[in-house]
């Protein structure tokens, strides 16, 4: 089917490639043309609005940072919803504020179109590898029409409920991952504190009961020096503010995710917020004088 995409991002980039390769007709828009470069040469179709976009297509696909983001690639002047047509599908695969993916909802419903939040989860690497694991929010038929798409670019594709189930699974997600994130770090400082090979630790730990993805990826980006972003501080430091928001309205206890919150604003006052999650390992190791590799 013809497909917009919007946001060429670390994410958006390698999806509308995964699914220019399952054979979708692909447009797209991003804040900055420059970015879509290495898209347009592979020949994808550049529009210059949102609004452009969702003329074009059958659906529209949309992939960037935060809330006020997705407002404004909706609700904007020279938005999705100027031009939206009865029928289309739109599917915002962006992590935000549950609340907006519902008002997003509305809006493209009264209008005739089609609306399902689909928070994604892997990764740089997994949006490459076209492995993302997907949490879906709305209407199972929406869901059924998208199915090919979500087949392009992810492996794990699972409905979680009405539109907003998405986010909030996603949320979740993302508690995990800050938690596991920070554990990575504690173990690696504290094996060079006792005088352990942090890396001989990472190869006996990987395959037990601690395994993780974050302990088996990150963990090794940590022994490589390589803070380079797989997903920045910055956007996961986002979403933990979104979980601490949700959790303050369900007056749901979060100690853990508030802990991580706040090491990684250490991080972003040390000028590390566009690093990668692992590099988190600085903070770390400030903490404790020592440098774990």
């Amino acid at each position: 089917m013809k497909v917009g995409v919007i946001g060429t991002g670390i994410m958006g980039e390698p999806m509308a490639r995964n699914l220019a390769r399952a054979g979708h007709q692909m447009f797209i828009h991003s804040r900055t043309r420059g970015r879509a470069n290495a898209l347009l040469a592979e020949g994808m179709i550049w529009c210059d609005s949102a609004a452009e976009l969702a003329q074009s297509v059958e659906a529209v696909v949309s992939i960037v940072p935060d809330s006020s983001d997705v407002r404004e690639v909706y609700f904007m002047r020279d938005g999705v919803c100027e031009t939206l047509r009865p029928g289309t599908l739109c599917i915002d695969m962006s992590t935000i504020d549950p609340g907006v993916s519902k008002e997003v909802c509305a809006q493209i419903q009264s209008r005739g179109g089609r609306f399902l939040d689909a928070p994604v989860s892997g990764g740089k690497t997994g949006a490459h590898a076209g492995t993302l694991t997907i949490m879906v929010g709305g209407d199972e038929e929406d869901l059924q029409f998208a199915m090919p798409l979500f087949q392009a670019i992810g492996k794990n594709i699972v409905h979680c409920g009405p539109v907003g189930n998405g986010q909030l699974t996603k949320l979740c997600n993302q508690i995990l991952c800050g938690l596991n994130l920070l554990a990575v770090c504690e173990a690696m400082v504290f094996a060079r504190k006792s005088g352990l090979d942090p890396a001989v630790m990472h190869k006996a730990v990987c395959t037990g009961a601690a395994g993780s993805w974050a302990l088996q990826n990150l963990g090794q980006r940590m022994l490589d020096r390589d803070f380079a972003p797989m997903f920045m501080i910055d956007l996961q430091q986002k979403d933990l503010r979104l979980v601490l928001q949700q959790a303050g309205a369900l007056a749901a206890p979060m100690p853990g995710t508030a802990l991580v919150h706040e090491l990684l604003r250490a991080s972003q006052a040390a000028g590390e917020g566009r690093e990668g999650t692992q590099a988190l390992l600085k903070t770390l190791e400030r903490l404790g004088a020592i440098q774990v590799a």
